[in-house]
């Protein structure tokens, strides 16, 4: 749809994923514009329909929609996450003992159908949203990251 932009979405998940009333504030890549803006989130609050309308569905209120710098670097598992500068994270995964990287398939650990899902650890954590009430700063905890593309 618009190359090189991005749109994320932090949420905060009271139970079960699948049961939704998720809480979740909506970050709108500071590069796009107005006209991108508007056209990112028709399809990412699911008025556009399609399956991220399935997703969409899952949130029960956005606290805020905002615009930020947004970078996102994940190659096969290992990567980073920045989102102005309230959000960071950093991925590794973890790697077999011939240096494989560990990847799940057919799991229910996928949030992506048919996709593997890279298992391993975030050496960094940082989230801070007032609105979300979450202000978390952890090391080393677990991470599972998967891949996905919207093409058309």
């Amino acid at each position: 749809m618009f190359p090189g932009l991005t749109l994320a979405c932090v949420a905060h998940v009271p139970g079960n994923i699948l049961e939704g009333n998720w809480r979740a504030a909506i970050f709108v890549d500071e590069k796009a514009s107005k006209a991108q803006e508007d056209a990112l989130l028709k399809v990412y609050t699911g008025k556009a329909g399609g399956p991220v309308a399935d997703l969409a569905a899952l949130i029960g209120e956005v606290v805020s929609v905002e615009r930020a710098p947004i970078m996102f670097t994940v190659q096969g598992g290992k990567g980073t996450l920045k989102i102005g500068s309230d959000y960071y994270a950093e991925l590794e995964p973890y790697v077999s003992a011939s240096g494989r990287t560990t990847t799940l398939a057919d799991t229910v650990f996928s949030t992506v159908p048919g996709a593997p899902v890279f298992v391993g650890k975030a050496p960094t954590y940082r989230a801070k949203n007032a609105k979300l009430g979450i202000n978390i700063d952890m090391k080393d905890h677990n991470a599972l990251q998967s891949t996905f593309v919207f093409q058309g």
